[in-house]
């Protein structure tokens, strides 16, 4: 929670405890503790209501979306398809070559 270790914590404990005295801490604790549990339900509440969880899977949806139309994209044709297309790209250039000879 926040970055706090437990030295943090004892170092805060006895400041307060020397700030406040033994009579007020455990009323300020306590006080503390409260405004704490009322701010997360507060943030559970506003999470619920702008629906945090269902963007964040919304999200990872478009996502998926995206990297399967970059994968047709950059990769059109199956591997099947660019092995017949290039087989197919060599018997032309070897075509190529026979129909030069005949015109000279």
């Amino acid at each position: 929670m926040f970055g706090i270790g437990f030295p943090e914590l004892v170092v805060i404990f006895i400041v307060a405890l020397i700030v406040l005295g033994p009579e007020r801490l455990p009323q300020v604790a306590r006080q503390m503790a409260r405004w704490v549990n009322e701010v997360r339900k507060a943030a559970d509440e506003l999470k619920k209501e702008l629906g945090v969880e269902e963007i964040a899977r919304e999200k990872d949806e478009i996502e998926k979306v995206r990297q399967e139309l970059l994968n047709k994209v950059y990769n059109p044709l199956p591997e099947e398809n660019s092995q017949n297309s290039s087989q197919e790209e060599q018997a032309e250039k070897e075509k190529a070559p026979l129909s030069h000879e005949r015109k000279a």
